[in-house]
């Protein structure tokens, strides 16, 4: 165990804990391997008599409690964050609880006693970032009072000072992340250790067998992955029982065989494993004579009613001119239906529930109808189809299922589901339905989806901006992160729309501690510089693929005497500033030859100072030698959101909504090692972002990369 030991209260007010948090993290990321032991508690008080909700224990082995106490004993244990002005330094960090209040008028002065302070400072101390600039940051973004009042732009200088930070610590805006994670799994793990699971499966004491019931007609997405998860979930993990997989084949128009093994597919990518996989196809002898049954005994009828007409009878709860029509008449056209004559095609079977029903679902709904497209699995063997309505409560019952979870969207039919097994006598099942899984700014309706596929504004199922498994897979996204993500939901009943941020987060947990790192440079005016001190001869070092984990790996790095930037960085570069170049050392810009016209940097002219120290530098920078070895050309590709529209209106026109450009594309040159990717590789570009190989790099071809959303933004 680590000498030096953090512990902090999750529940505790975020600005009496970040800043701490964020200072222990600075030292960990200055050391090859974390030196500082950071816990997270599941509590709101660390110490009852002070309400301390941190501790720290060092050097000095003693438990030093309470937030300005903790930082001051890291700053003793590692003084080199310190500013040379300790007395200034000490005195901010002495009103570090002043930036916690959540009440602004209590806030306002002490933010603008710090605005007034970085008027003609980049730093809170001195020339350089400090202990006391990373606890105010953190007090800060701790406080959403304070954030908000940034966000306003009033306060210039803090403004200025605070994205400032943000860039040059990147860490930090993770560390953030890491705490409200460890809130959300203590929350996730105290709701499945409560009653939020148990609750929703009552029972259970002969066992459960749970279904997950697709229909063929597309590609599962998102929303679909919630309940074949929670599913699974049930039956295998809670229960130990069955889980069943039934394709709900009923309407050949829309189904294709394509659709059926690309299901299978996910699911097992899911790592979902049905107990036993079933057609509704397979029951069609069964449920016909079920039908039958029905019409004899008096409860349902042929109807030829136009379907408008219908509709308006239905909404207006008036009955059908046909619903009286005795038995011998129903079951008479009930059989031209069999047959697909033309006059069977006329007609429909309805349950005979009720005409006004105030719930509109049991107004003698329609359980069979004709179809003479041949079916995927049987043919032409059948020329009438049952409903979805009719099929499932008896299927159901027939295969032995004990728990029906149904998304919310089908509550006003759990009383049809049931009058379908009472009038029948057939065996009940229970019925637990949960709210469907939105997210802002997507379509998970499948009939629109197929209609961006066949229309050409998508590539295709699997296209990164779709909500298909295949597509947000393609993307990026981890199975593993899938699962834990939609899990953590729970069965709720509650219907919201969620952001894509947090999925996203989640996935950023798996794929950050073994993406292999790497270097891209964008073509775009990126700028040639003489590296004066550098190798004459090029050559090559094995640097880790991952600072923090040796398991992924070693990589090449050329070192030569010319190197190239991004544009962007070389334009922040000053003159005789000194600058770390990552993976290699410090380097002092002597020469910068900039377009007088465009304000382009042309090019650059560095003394490599490798004794310098890079804790003082204020830009690390990523690079490559242009000698030495054979830069791969790469394509970087980003997505926007389809939708233009957090939450769609029924009379919302889709063509309207539509982003018009949702795709962004960038050339690159990176380093030798990703000659060497696969497709579906992860990586992280360095201070670029994390991509997903969509197609490998071969000679005379770029490798496509996607960009994977990291939580700072769902798209």
């Amino acid at each position: 165990m680590s000498q030096y030991q953090l512990t902090v209260a999750t529940r505790a007010n975020q600005p009496y804990v970040l800043p701490v948090l964020l200072v222990a993290t600075s030292i960990n990321e200055a050391r090859p391997s974390p030196v500082i032991s950071i816990t997270y508690e599941d509590t709101a008080v660390l110490r009852e008599g002070d309400k301390a909700v941190v501790q720290y224990t060092g050097a000095s082995g003693n438990p030093i409690f309470g937030l300005i106490n903790a930082v001051q004993e890291l700053r003793k244990d590692f003084p080199f964050l310190n500013s040379k002005d300790e007395k200034l330094e000490n005195e901010w960090l002495s009103q570090l609880e002043a930036f916690a209040p959540l009440d602004f008028k209590a806030l306002d002065p002490e933010l603008q006693r710090l605005d007034t302070h970085l008027l003609l400072r980049s730093f809170v101390v001195g020339y350089a970032l400090s202990t006391a600039d990373i606890a105010l940051w953190g007090a800060i973004r701790g406080n959403r009072v304070a954030v908000a009042a940034i966000k306003k732009g009033s306060l210039v200088n803090v403004t200025r000072w605070f994205y400032f930070l943000e860039d040059l610590c990147p860490w930090a805006t993770s560390t953030l992340e890491v705490l409200n994670q460890a809130v959300r799994e203590k929350k996730a793990a105290k709701a499945k250790e409560g009653a939020s699971y148990d609750i929703a499966l009552l029972n259970t004491e002969k066992g459960v067998v749970t279904r997950f019931p697709p229909e063929p007609s597309g590609y599962l997405h998102i929303g679909h992955a919630k309940a074949a998860l929670l599913n699974d979930y049930f039956a295998h993990e809670k229960y130990n029982g069955t889980l069943l997989v039934r394709f709900d084949d009923t309407n050949p128009s829309n189904e294709k065989l394509e659709f059926q093994d690309a299901i299978i597919e996910d699911l097992a990518l899911m790592g979902i494993k049905p107990d036993k996989m079933s057609y509704t196809s397979d029951y069609f002898d069964e449920l016909y004579q079920y039908a039958l049954q029905i019409i004899k005994d008096g409860n349902a009828y042929a109807d030829d009613t136009e379907k408008e007409v219908m509709a308006e009878q239905r909404m207006n709860g008036k009955p059908s001119k046909r619903r009286d029509a005795s038995v011998e008449e129903n079951l008479a056209r009930f059989e031209e239906m069999k047959k697909g004559t033309p006059e069977g095609l006329r007609w429909c079977i309805r349950a005979k529930m009720s005409v006004d029903n105030p719930n509109k679902a049991m107004r003698d709904p329609v359980i069979y109808r004709c179809n003479p497209a041949p079916h995927h699995r049987t043919g032409t063997k059948w020329k009438i189809y049952p409903t979805y309505d009719f099929a499932c409560p008896i299927v159901d019952s027939i295969e032995g299922v004990t728990h029906a979870l149904r998304t919310i969207e089908y509550r006003d039919r759990n009383p049809q589901y049931q009058w379908f097994l009472d009038t029948l006598k057939l065996r009940h099942v229970q019925i637990w339905d949960f709210a469907r899984m939105n997210f802002i700014r997507t379509l998970l309706s499948k009939r629109k989806l197929t209609k961006l596929v066949n229309q050409g504004v998508v590539w295709g199922w699997d296209d990164p901006r779709f909500p298909t498994i295949r597509g947000i897979r393609r993307r990026g996204m981890t199975i593993p992160a899938l699962r834990e993500f939609i899990l953590k939901q729970g069965p709720s009943k509650n219907i919201t729309n969620l952001d894509w941020t947090l999925i996203w987060a989640t996935n950023k947990k798996y794929i950050d501690p073994v993406a292999p790192r790497h270097t891209a440079i964008l073509k775009k005016d990126m700028v040639k510089a003489i590296v004066k001190g550098g190798p004459a001869t090029p050559y090559t070092e094995e640097k880790p693929k991952h600072g923090k984990n040796p398991a992924v790996g070693m990589k090449k790095v050329v070192f030569g005497n010319t190197v190239i930037f991004d544009q962007e960085d070389a334009k922040s570069f000053k003159q005789d500033e000194e600058i770390t170049l990552m993976s290699w050392g410090n380097a002092i810009v002597r020469k910068i030859e900039t377009d007088p016209t465009s304000g382009i940097v042309k090019e650059l002219e560095l003394e490599l100072h490798l004794e310098g120290d890079f804790k003082k530098t204020e830009k690390k920078v990523t690079w490559l030698s242009t000698e030495g070895q054979d830069l791969i050309p790469v394509e970087l590709v980003d997505f926007d959101y389809l939708l233009n529209k957090d939450t769609l209106q029924e009379d919302d026109v889709l063509e309207d909504v539509l982003n018009k450009n949702t795709e962004f594309r960038e050339d690159a040159v990176a380093d030798c090692n990703v000659a060497e990717l696969k497709e579906g590789d992860i990586i992280q570009f360095e201070r670029k972002g994390y991509y997903r190989v969509d197609r490998a790099y071969v000679p005379g071809k770029p490798a496509v990369l996607f960009n994977i959303p990291t939580g700072k933004t769902g798209k």
